[in-house]
C-alpha cells in the first residue's frame, strides 16, 4: 500500500491517505464481485475467489463477513447467508432485541461480539460474563452450559420480561453459532486492508500492479501470476 501511495504521488502529485478512502467505492466492489483479487490481501485463493464472485459485495461489511466465514467450521452457514442477503430466504428474529444485533448478518451470529452482546443486552449479562459464557459455548461443557441457561433464561426474565421457553430458544440459537464465532474487531482489521488493496488496484491499477510486483520479485511463483494478471487486464 505505501508503495503504490509512494507512485501515485510521484505520477499523480496527489497524497492519499488510505484511512480515508470512499468505502462506497463502486469500481472497488466491481471488481471484488468478478472476483479479479490477484494481489488482494486475504483474497487471493482460489476458494475466497469463488466466494467474492458468489456473494454479491455491496458494503465493507459484507467483506468482514466474507473474511468471517472462510473457515473449517462456518462454510457450512454461507449458502444460508448468501440466501439470506439477497432476499431468497427471509429473516427471522426471536426478540425484537435481536434485530439490532444481528440486522448486519442478516440474522445470524457469525461474530463473537454478536453472541456476547445477546447475552449482556437480553439477559443483563456483564461482557466479562458473557465471554465466559461465549467461551463455555464453544467448548460445550455439559455441567457448566446447565448452569449458564439456567442464569441466562433468569436474566432474561428479570431484565426483559422474557418467558423461559423463548429465552431457552434464544440460548439454543447462542448455541449453535457460539462455535462458529470469529472475533470481528480481527476480521473488521484483515477487511479494511482487503479493502485499501481494492481500492488501489481498481483506481490506479498500474500503481498498484507496480508495487505488487515489486514487493514479491523474489516469489516467482506470484511474480507470474501478477504478470498474468497484467495481461488479461
Amino acid at each position: 500500500i505505501k508503495d503504490t501511495l509512494d507512485r501515485i504521488e510521484e505520477r499523480h502529485r496527489i497524497r492519499l491517505d488510505p484511512d480515508r478512502f470512499d468505502l462506497a467505492d463502486q469500481k472497488t466492489f466491481e471488481l471484488l464481485n468478478r472476483a479479479d483479487t490477484t494481489a488482494i490481501f486475504q483474497l487471493e485463493s482460489p476458494g475466497m475467489r469463488d466466494l467474492a464472485r458468489k456473494f454479491g459485495i455491496t458494503r465493507i461489511e459484507d467483506i468482514f463477513a466474507l473474511i468471517a466465514l472462510f473457515r473449517p467450521g462456518p462454510m457450512d452457514l454461507i449458502p444460508e447467508f448468501i440466501r439470506r442477503k439477497n432476499g431468497q430466504t427471509p429473516i427471522h428474529y426471536d426478540h425484537p432485541l435481536l434485530e439490532d444485533l444481528c440486522k448486519e448478518t442478516y440474522g445470524m451470529m457469525i461474530y463473537q461480539e454478536q453472541v456476547m452482546q445477546v447475552a449482556s443486552t437480553l439477559a443483563g449479562f456483564s461482557l466479562g460474563k458473557a465471554d465466559i459464557l461465549r467461551r463455555a459455548m464453544g467448548k460445550k461443557k455439559v455441567e457448566e452450559m446447565a448452569k449458564q441457561r439456567e442464569a441466562f433464561v433468569k436474566g432474561c426474565k428479570e431484565k426483559n420480561n422474557i418467558p423461559r421457553e423463548k429465552a431457552e430458544k434464544i440460548f439454543d440459537l447462542l448455541e449453535k453459532f457460539a462455535g462458529y464465532g470469529f472475533n470481528k474487531s480481527h476480521s473488521a482489521a484483515y477487511g479494511m486492508i482487503t479493502y485499501q488493496t481494492a481500492y488501489l488496484k481498481a483506481n490506479y491499477t498500474v500503481e498498484y500492479m507496480a508495487a505488487a510486483l515489486s514487493n514479491e520479485l523474489d516469489n516467482k511463483d506470484k511474480a507470474t501470476d501478477y504478470i498474468n494478471n497484467c495481461r488479461q487486464m
